[in-house]
Formats: structure tokens, sequence, C-alpha cells
């Protein structure tokens, strides 16, 4: 697939259409839950939008990131909570509503959020003279276009037809996690040297999945939420939207070497929600 196509066309219709699926299940009360269930959705929210970014720069000062690679893993940070997490948390017997809240809420923080961490991740660890640049107010707009407008859009399918919406709610999880496999293995097809940058990105974006998963699960244990509500932020906090980081990271930012992390990340992500359904979901 010719690189150009790959990145203003595959990538954008791919984020759009998991978007609009996840769209599809949410209403306006798993937005209210914030405020009706304020504890849980709080620590949930800490974890995704303040612990995720400090632990991916406590990793890249541990394990010495540099430049591009330390871009992309706080890229990974920034970026919200996909539909493969809210499908893990149900799998898991997690809670749900409570996994679609802080993804819904973390999905549109993301718009304001990503541009200003990025932008602060690339003058400190490019330097203010790189040569790659990202324009606030041109990502901002965006990333409300690939992010927000088909949320919203799929928010109104199920407000209009919610016969419809929770018909297609299992096929569109399906297909989303199918566009999410074509899109990591497109990325890692397209890059030559793998095994060395595996060798570089993949001991950060490990480490990061498995870090934040044990923290949120152990912070949620520590003020009392309940089982299910553990489970939910843990997954949470660990299992980000890994399609976002490479639709910003070779869209908007034109470099392969930033979306390594997200591309080992989304890899691994499987297997540590595997464990997650193995350790709590089937048969319990």
């Amino acid at each position: 697939m010719p690189e150009d196509i790959f990145k203003s066309v595959f990538l954008p219709l791919a984020l759009i259409f998991v978007l609009f699926g996840m769209g599809m299940s949410l209403t306006i009360a798993d937005f209210k839950r914030v405020i009706l269930s304020p504890l849980a959705s709080a620590v949930g929210l800490c974890c995704q939008l303040v612990v995720l970014p400090l632990a991916a720069l406590a990793v890249t000062w541990l394990l010495g990131l540099q430049g591009e690679t330390a871009v992309g893993l706080m890229l990974l940070a920034a970026c919200p909570g996909g539909p493969t997490s809210n499908l893990i948390s149900h799998l898991s017997k997690g809670d749900v509503a409570l996994s679609v809240t802080l993804t819904a809420v973390s999905s549109v923080l993301a718009v304001a959020t990503i541009p200003w961490t990025v932008g602060l991740s690339m003058t400190h660890f490019l330097g203010a003279g790189a040569e790659i640049q990202l324009p606030f107010w041109k990502t901002l707009f965006q990333l409300m276009i690939v992010t927000v407008l088909p949320i919203a859009l799929g928010m109104g399918v199920k407000a209009a037809k919610p016969a419809f919406a929770d018909r297609m709610a299992r096929p569109a999880n399906v297909i989303s996690l199918m566009f999410l496999a074509l899109v990591i293995l497109l990325a890692v097809l397209r890059e030559k040297d793998l095994a060395g940058q595996f060798r570089v990105a993949g001991p950060g974006a490990v480490t990061l999945n498995v870090v934040t998963m044990v923290f949120g699960y152990y912070v949620a244990k520590l003020f009392r939420l309940s089982r299910p509500q553990q489970i939910s932020i843990s997954i949470e906090a660990g299992i980000q939207n890994g399609t976002l980081a490479l639709a910003i990271a070779l869209g908007l930012l034109s470099s392969p070497n930033i979306a390594m992390p997200a591309v080992i990340y989304s890899l691994f992500m499987f297997l540590s929600g595997a464990f997650m359904i193995s350790r709590f979901g089937w048969g319990r």
C-alpha cells in the first residue's frame, strides 16, 4: 500500500470507524456517571490523565529512552482508552459502564491534552529546533474531526435508532478489533528494521502497559472500590487507543519511529488483556 494512502486515508478511516462504533454504545447517561459515581470516576480519570503520562516519563528516564522513541511513548500515554478496553472489561467481568464512561470522557479531553503533552515532549526530547513539529491548533482541529465528531455521530445514531445501535454493537466491536489488528499489521510490515525498533521501543512499551495496569488495579483496591471497578480501572489505565497514536505519529508527524511504541504496545496489550480475561473472566 502506498505510504500516502496509508497515512492520509486508511488510518483516519479506521480510527473514525472504531470511534463511531464506540459512539453507538454511548448515551448522555454514560457521561453523567462521572457525577453519579464520583470516586470511581475520579480514580480512573486520574490514572489515565495524570498517572499514565507521569509513568511514561518515568519509564523514559529509567530505561534511558531518547528522541523519537521517548516522544512515541509519551504520545501513547496521552491517548485515551479505546473500544478494545471496553470489550476486555466486559470479558473480564469488570464494570463495563465505568469502562465506557472513562473511555468517553478521556476521548473528549484528549483533544486538548494530546497536543499539549506531545508538544512538551517534543520540545524536551527533540529540542526546540527539531524538524518535526506539532502545530497546536491544527492538531486540535484534526483530532476533533477524527475523534469527537465520529463519537458524537455514533451517539446520535444511538439516540435516534437505539434498536439498530444495539443490534450493531457486537458486529461493530468485532470489526473494530479487526481494523485495529489490520492497522497494527500494516504498520509492522512497513517497518524495515523491525527487530532493531523492537529492541529500542519494546521494553518501554511493555513496561508502561504492565506498570499502569498493576498501578490502576491496586489504587482502586486502596480506595476500596468494588472488584468490577478495580478490574475496569486497571484495564482503562493499561489499554490505550493505539490506533489514535498511530494516526498521529504516521499521519500528522510522519514518523515511523514515533509510531513504534504504539505498534509494540498495541501488540502486547492483547496479551495483557488475555491475562485479565483468564484471571477474572472465563468461568468465574
